[in-house]
Formats: C-alpha cells, sequence, structure tokens
C-alpha cells in the first residue's frame, strides 16, 4: 500500500481542541480515510462522527508499518497533511495520561492497540476499531461496529 500527500503546508504541532470529537480512529480507519478507500463504503455512519478525533500515536503506528516495508508513506507529510485537513482533530494528549490508562489493558501486548485503547479510556470517547481482540475487550467501541 503506498500512501502519499502532495501539496501540504507543515504544521507546528497537534493543537487542535478535542472537545468535538465524538470517536478516536485506529490507524486503519485513518490510513482509508486519508486514501479515500472502497473499504469505506461499508461503514456509511462515519460521516456523523466529524471531525474524527486521532490519537498521534496511530502517526508512529504508521512510520513503523512504513520502516518494516507494509506501508510507503511519505512523512512528514502525511502527518502534516492530516493536522491541516478539517476533517480530523489530532489530540495531543498527555504521555502520562496514556501510560496511566494503559497500564491496565493487559488484554493486548500490540502497544499500539494498547496505546489507542488507553487514549479512548482517557477521554472516554469510542475507538473505532475493526480489530476483533479490541471489539471483544475494549469496553468503548463505536456502536456502528459489531463486537
Amino acid at each position: 500500500m503506498v500512501v502519499g500527500v502532495a501539496g501540504t503546508r507543515s504544521s507546528a504541532g497537534f493543537g487542535r481542541c478535542p472537545d468535538a470529537v465524538t470517536l478516536l480512529l485506529d490507524t486503519h480507519f485513518l490510513i482509508w480515510l486519508v486514501l479515500g478507500s472502497d473499504r469505506l463504503a461499508e461503514f456509511p455512519w462515519l460521516d456523523r462522527y466529524r471531525p474524527w478525533g486521532v490519537s498521534p500515536v496511530s502517526f508512529l503506528e504508521i512510520q513503523c508499518l512504513a520502516e518494516i516495508g507494509r506501508l510507503s508513506v511519505s512523512n512528514p507529510e502525511f502527518t502534516s497533511a492530516v493536522i491541516d485537513d478539517p476533517r480530523f482533530s489530532v489530540d495531543d494528549i498527555a504521555l502520562v495520561a496514556l501510560v496511566r490508562h494503559g497500564l491496565k489493558l493487559g488484554w493486548t501486548r500490540d502497544p499500539f492497540d494498547r496505546l489507542l485503547a488507553a487514549h479512548s479510556l482517557a477521554r472516554r470517547v469510542p475507538l473505532c476499531s475493526l480489530d476483533r481482540r479490541v471489539r471483544s475487550h475494549h469496553r468503548l467501541v463505536v456502536e456502528g461496529l459489531a463486537r
């Protein structure tokens, strides 16, 4: 999978306010939305959750996937494009909040799933994920996704 974003302007940080966010996207949904993937047709309800919440953890996961050859992405352009896109609200949550909530999530050994679920818990917003393990163990999952 190749992800490239051209013509984006650089942002200094993740300063957007998360007040209006009603869900947090997992990394797969973030990639699909940026790419305009056909998979999104399965989730027509997704638009009513705009702006979509994005964790900075997803940017790190995307970079790690690129480094192991599972994704081709142009960074920092991809990250800047998401930050600058009004459809998304990047939540600059404190790392200590993620760790505090993540320490309680022993049901996963995947560090990115753990941090995204912790982010969801810390902000008390549902996580939009198709991951079966996340959906079966995490208590805050988007209603449109069956367990």
